[in-house]
């Protein structure tokens, strides 16, 4: 596994664990979540995912 690929999924991991935290205090709000403070975090997440996706299909010379 690279390490830019390591790298990401410890950072993936890592706002699991915030989200879970936020999710579990009782406070989750859906609109702040689409829409507020919660948007920015999708939004890196989904750019993270994206770019782990790209690197392993590039390991495993899969055209996606």
């Amino acid at each position: 596994m690279s390490d830019r690929k390591q790298q990401i999924i410890r950072e993936m991991l890592e706002m699991q664990k915030k989200f879970q935290a936020y999710e579990h205090s009782g406070e989750f709000n859906a609109e702040s979540y689409y829409v507020g403070e919660w948007k920015e975090y999708r939004d890196r997440y989904q750019e993270l995912a994206n770019e782990v996706r790209e690197i392993a299909c590039t390991e495993a010379n899969f055209w996606k």
